[in-house]
């Protein structure tokens, strides 16, 4: 593990030719959950995992929520600043491209506000189990960067409409969009590792 003034995280150097992936942990994880994971669809590739910053009922998360399913859309466009800022320096420092996100839950729900936010500072993403992060999505272009998005259709977290809305704005700001419907809950399935494998085979590359 590193430390950084920001993030604990974990970094670890892949292949030069691969896209970078940026791994956002979901509630109650850390920086090591999703690497493992990452090697298995998507091996070789360079790796940047942080924790992230804030707590509930010490569970680390990206932002905080009123409620499940509720958002606290002030902090998460903080979080989300601060997140960027970190990401940046990141490539800056081992001269990186642009990091493909693989996100779950609340991890995937910050991926989707670096994309509202900040298009053009992902090169795509795979979105585990989302929803959208803003109740006023905001007009974006993402120039069709790649976007898997695979929901479970027994979530009792994540809404059926709320995943379809994130997918109706993915499509409608530009991206390359893969929406996999599983007849499951909130954990993940063989079929979300068979689609992040294809995904990154063909489409992440």
């Amino acid at each position: 593990m590193t430390t950084s003034p920001d993030f604990n995280f974990v970094f670890r150097k892949g292949t030069a030719d691969k896209t970078p992936l940026l791994l956002l942990h979901g509630t109650g994880g850390n920086e090591h959950d999703l690497p493992g994971l990452a090697d298995m669809v998507a091996p070789g590739r360079t790796l940047l995992s942080p924790r992230g910053r804030v707590l509930e009922n010490g569970m680390p998360r990206f932002f905080r929520r009123f409620a499940e399913g509720v958002l606290d859309e002030d902090d998460i466009r903080q979080r989300a600043e601060e997140l960027r800022g970190f990401v940046l320096q990141q490539q800056e420092q081992h001269g990186l491209r642009n990091f493909v996100a693989l996100g779950f839950s609340n991890g995937a729900n910050m991926a989707a506000a670096l994309l509202a936010l900040y298009p053009g500072l992902l090169a795509g993403a795979v979105l585990l189990r989302a929803m959208a992060p803003f109740k006023a999505m905001p007009a974006v272009q993402l120039d069709a960067a790649p976007v898997l998005l695979t929901s479970g259709t027994q979530d009792q977290m994540i809404p059926r409409a709320d995943a379809s809305r994130l997918v109706d704005w993915l499509k409608a700001s530009g991206a390359d969009v893969t929406h996999e419907n599983w007849p499951t809950g909130h954990g993940l399935v063989q079929n979300d590792i068979s689609a992040m494998t294809t995904f990154f085979a063909n489409k992440a590359k």
